[in-house]
């Protein structure tokens, strides 16, 4: 596997000590971390098992390297970005684990549009933050609703509890907006009104949808 901006490089250290893989990239562009990465791999006696480099998002891997790629830590838009820059080093790429901190509806419009499909998808809070996950494989598969885009179809199917909290902490970016728009004047700030409106709405609908 090859983890894309692994930081210290803790998850190939950890898939490697419990046998869970017989060889990681862990990936790193600043130098910080990835001297971090460095010494902790070494420290653990794992230089044979896990390759630490330093470069720029998938740069870092040859295509037919490693055959899961997991990336967490940084925006679906970003991660959307890492992707498509270095989309022909994922030949030989099977799967996909992602992480990504915001725009996800971003991120799963990319992969489906370029061969990929989703299989799975989880979240988990920690220390008071919301963490999604987004598993994938190569194939096919079509989403057009962008409310099922931005939090997942099987999250919504499985009607997870922390889409909840998840539109809870939308609806409250919408209600601290909301009052400096009130008496906006010109196309624009109605137009930026009707937009949060017409989301709150969307984000109350979803509530239901996962309550009931």
């Amino acid at each position: 596997m090859a983890d894309i901006g692994s930081d210290h490089a803790f998850l190939p250290i950890y898939l490697a000590q419990r046998g869970k893989i017989s060889f990681a990239v862990a990936g790193e562009l600043n130098e910080g971390p990835f001297k971090g990465a460095e010494r902790n791999v070494r420290k653990r006696g794992l230089t044979e098992q896990i390759s630490v480099r330093k470069g720029n998002g998938l740069a870092v891997i040859s295509p037919g390297e490693v055959e899961t790629v997991t990336i967490s830590g940084m925006g679906g838009g970003t991660m959307r970005d890492i992707l498509a820059a270095g989309i022909e080093k994922l030949d030989g790429v099977s799967r996909l684990v992602l992480s990504p901190q915001g725009d996800s509806d971003q991120l799963r419009q990319w992969l489906l549009a370029h061969g990929w499909k989703i299989i799975d998808e989880d979240m988990l809070v920690e220390d008071e933050r919301i963490y999604e996950f987004i598993v994938c494989e190569r194939g096919e598969m079509t989403i057009e609703d962008p409310v099922v885009l931005e939090f997942g179809p099987f999250l919504l199917e499985r009607k997870h509890p922390l889409i909840i909290d998840r539109a809870d902490y939308e609806l409250g970016k919408i209600r601290r907006a909301l009052p400096a728009l009130e008496h906006a004047k010109g196309e624009s700030g109605e137009a930026r009104r009707a937009e949060l409106l017409a989301r709150r709405t969307m984000l109350e609908e979803v509530k239901t949808r996962v309550q009931s």
